[in-house]
């Protein structure tokens, strides 16, 4: 890992541009998913919520960064997500106790597209947390386990146990009201088509991994590393 040295202090780790880049459009495609997860749709037999458009994009730039750089600064990036996530629901949240002008009918669609009870944010919170370092130490743990082999199987993996843990704390959460039956189908639908969304995508995924592991000279083997969730800063 590159690091340079300040006066008094240990080495700091260096962050390259395509890593940046990585967390942003992660960051990004989290929190735009949230503006789609109360929409619900038909796709043939499988009901699904709107946030299956962009959301698994955060799975796989999570396999591409625990698989590149390591689970420590997957880590970080799983946290920089829940940090900005939590900032833009509670914004969302104040926007909404403002007043709306006499002029202005848009209060209750306002309210509709963004309104959530605290349960539903909190679990929401706590399912991306969950789905996002279950992803990533899954990830890990298997390629010390295969040596740095079968990056698909690993990638398909890791994705399937995390999306499905993150759906089993959402979507009960987030759709009650719809009863047992279509909570079971909606989870269903919603683990099938994002595994299905990153298989589809996994040469374009596997040749990224490639070229990012010949562009930054990195290709992390986690050895002794700390999978406390909690250990933002061990870097």
């Amino acid at each position: 890992m590159s690091s340079t040295t300040v006066k008094g202090a240990g080495p700091r780790p260096r962050f390259s541009l395509p890593f940046l880049l990585i967390t942003a459009l992660f960051t990004a495609s989290l929190t735009v998913s949230n503006f789609f997860a109360s929409k619900v749709f038909l796709l043939g037999p499988f009901t699904l919520s709107g946030a299956v458009i962009l959301f698994p994009v955060t799975y796989i730039l999570n396999d591409c960064l625990a698989e590149v750089y390591g689970y420590r600064k997957a880590r970080l990036v799983i946290w920089i997500g829940f940090a900005l996530n939590l900032f833009f629901v509670l914004v969302a949240q104040l926007e909404i106790l403002l007043p709306g002008a006499p002029f202005w009918d848009g209060q209750e669609g306002f309210r509709l597209v963004f309104g959530a009870t605290p349960r539903a944010l909190a679990a929401s919170l706590l399912a991306f947390l969950v789905g996002s370092n279950l992803n990533a130490i899954v990830m890990s743990r298997m390629k010390l386990r295969s040596r740095g082999k079968n990056f698909v199987l690993r990638a398909i993996i890791s994705s399937l146990l995390g999306e499905l843990s993150d759906s089993l704390i959402f979507v009960p959460v987030m759709f009650w009201a719809l009863g047992l039956k279509q909570i079971a189908l909606l989870i269903a639908g919603q683990v099938t088509m994002k595994v299905l969304y990153e298989i589809i995508i996994m040469p374009v995924t596997r040749r990224f991994v490639r070229d990012l592991k010949h562009y930054e000279g990195e290709d992390v083997f986690d050895e002794g590393v700390s999978y406390n969730p909690l250990k933002i800063f061990d870097l």
